[in-house]
């Protein structure tokens, strides 16, 4: 995309209630699209759209949802930055996970385009989504690796010719649960943010794991609408309004309960 805000280019393929849990647990993420300007732009339409006047309700909150939603913020907050080795050793991570027989020959490299990241340098990337984004590919990558490799070959369904990158739309997906979670106010105004902190407060990779379902769930909208690079907004859109519809299930008590959590392998 360019400044003005034109079209990106595409990936060509060459072969085709809130009181739950008392705390917060652990358990065991040829040619390039997008940039940072799509990345904010290009993500402006899928965010639901709201008058001033509107009232917005908040939802209170348990000491341990609070806890469990700073410490997500606090994740939230971390800009990537290319000079701190962590940040460096998770990009290599990322790189080893995404294709191990292939040695990575520097953390800028034109080797990255094969991943979907816009350029020879995925740094420039991360403005979107922040360390964050790179925390959610390599626990999709380690935690769901069939999955992983899958979306990140193109492997499943009918590909369009001009395919999604796959990097970027990963970027694009954890700023787009952000905005839909509301996960940067101080408390949930909106049902479904409410409803994710219960998740949240009751497994402490919930965001991650999310992102994968999110993920997997794109990709399914992507080929049952037969979608092409022009129709990533829109397949973003349909997969934010099914998530949403998901979450707010009645009988759904675990992420893993989600309709499209099935869609995983």
């Amino acid at each position: 995309m360019d400044e003005r805000g034109g079209s990106f280019v595409a990936v060509r393929r060459i072969s085709q209630s809130l009181d739950r849990g008392n705390t917060c647990h652990s358990t065991s993420a040829e040619v390039v699209a997008g940039s940072a300007a799509w990345l904010g732009r290009g993500l402006s339409c899928v965010c639901a759209q709201r008058r001033e006047s509107d009232p917005r309700p908040s939802f209170d909150l348990t000491p341990a949802q609070e806890e469990c939603l700073q410490k997500l913020q606090n994740r939230m907050d971390v800009a990537y930055d290319g000079s701190i080795p962590e940040h460096q050793e998770a990009l290599r991570a990322l790189w080893n996970v995404a294709f191990p027989e292939e040695e990575l020959h520097g953390l800028i490299s034109e080797q990255w385009k094969e991943m979907g990241w816009q350029g020879k340098d995925p740094s420039t990337d991360f403005r979107g989504g922040g360390f964050i984004s790179l925390e959610n590919l390599l626990f999709f990558a380690k935690n769901f690796p069939k999955s992983f490799q899958d979306l990140l070959r193109k492997q499943e369904g009918d590909r369009s010719v001009w395919e999604y990158p796959f990097a970027v739309a990963g970027v694009n997906i954890t700023f787009m649960l952000i905005q839909m979670l509301d996960l940067e106010a101080v408390k949930p105004r909106t049902l479904v943010g409410a409803t994710f902190l219960r998740f949240l407060s009751e497994n402490e990779s919930a965001f991650d794991l999310l992102y994968c379902i999110t993920f997997k769930l794109m990709d399914h909208q992507w080929l049952e609408m037969r979608a092409s690079y022009m129709d990533f907004n829109t397949v973003m859109k349909s997969t934010r309004r099914q998530l949403e519809r998901e979450l707010l299930l009645d009988d759904i008590t675990r992420l893993e309960e989600l309709p499209s959590y099935s869609l995983l392998t």
